[in-house]
């Protein structure tokens, strides 16, 4: 064990279903600090099992932050999760060296870390043509269009979030440049130091384990929180997988089997792009199974000397 001289944040990451939660746990015991979530996905108080949100004797053991903070009626946006995490950030470091921040590689982690650009404000014209499309046309005009003008972003970015999909679309025909272009200029600088602790097992095992938690989620009562959720299905949060798979068979369109494959399929696409998007982050520690802390530390070790 060692000490963190300068404020430090361990970032524990990797794709779904990997095992984050428990490493991240261990972690934040063995430092004695706290964890800050970046998953998107668990921001939202009315998502809880459809989220892998940590069961309530995890969030007692280590105090949590950024976790179902949020209504899925707010816009959240990850400008707006960087300047509240840093402002968290700004107090915690004077009292702690280290911070744990854990979630899927992401936008929000990225900001984060690295810094956001101040975008431009959209104008309503661009913002309405867009989204009356949108409503007109459905997802498939967003995909095809981010996909001819930046097939770079669009092979990084969740392809079934609206949300997302006009945000780029929106500001490419704000600036004229390409969203890939406009998130790789120079940013601002942070004050505090960040290693990258990413998760890695082989293809097979993260399929079993994404398949294993999609049957634990539906024992846990994932198809009653759905239920729940039914009559808000056009909110941009619940756009997400395991929600609006489920959502396709209340309405008819599949059966209840047929919808939990789907979600299976998903979530291992999801992965797939979350492997993708993590080749943005700099210098990572990779760690491999069983995950043990000796030699989380040991890496962290050779590069802080």
């Amino acid at each position: 064990m060692f000490e963190f001289k300068k404020p430090t944040i361990l970032f524990v990451t990797g794709p779904t279903a990997i095992g984050k939660t428990s490493l991240s746990l261990q972690l934040a015991k063995a430092l004695k600090t706290q964890i800050i979530s970046c998953d998107s996905r668990q921001f939202y108080k009315e998502m809880t099992i459809g989220t892998a949100v940590p069961n309530k004797e995890q969030l007692k053991e280590i105090p949590h932050h950024f976790i179902q903070h949020k209504s899925i009626r707010d816009t959240y946006t990850p400008g707006d999760y960087q300047k509240e995490v840093l402002q968290l950030l700004e107090d915690y470091f004077q009292s702690h060296h280290v911070v744990i921040l854990v979630g899927g590689p992401s936008l929000y982690a990225y900001g984060l870390l690295y810094g956001l650009h101040p975008f431009p404000k959209i104008s309503p014209h661009i913002r309405f043509q867009l989204r009356h499309h949108y409503e007109q046309k459905g997802i498939q005009f967003l995909q095809h269009e981010l996909r001819k003008k930046d097939l770079e972003y669009f092979q990084t970015v969740d392809q079934n979030n609206p949300r997302r999909l006009l945000r780029a679309l929106e500001l490419m025909e704000q600036t004229g440049h390409k969203y890939s272009d406009l998130i790789k200029k120079d940013k601002p600088s942070r004050n505090f130091k960040s290693y990258v602790i990413k998760l890695e097992i082989s293809k097979k095992n993260l399929y079993q384990n994404i398949n294993r938690r999609v049957d634990n989620m539906m024992q846990d009562g994932l198809l009653k929180e759905a239920q729940s959720l039914m009559a808000y299905k056009n909110l941009s949060p619940l756009n997400t997988i395991g929600y609006k798979e489920l959502f396709g068979y209340f309405d008819g369109y599949m059966t209840l089997n047929g919808a939990i494959s789907e979600i299976k399929k998903n979530s291992r696409r999801f992965a797939k792009r979350q492997i993708t998007f993590s080749k943005k982050f700099i210098n990572p520690l990779i760690i491999n199974p069983p995950y043990r802390l000796d030699d989380v530390f040991k890496q962290i070790q050779k590069v802080c000397i």
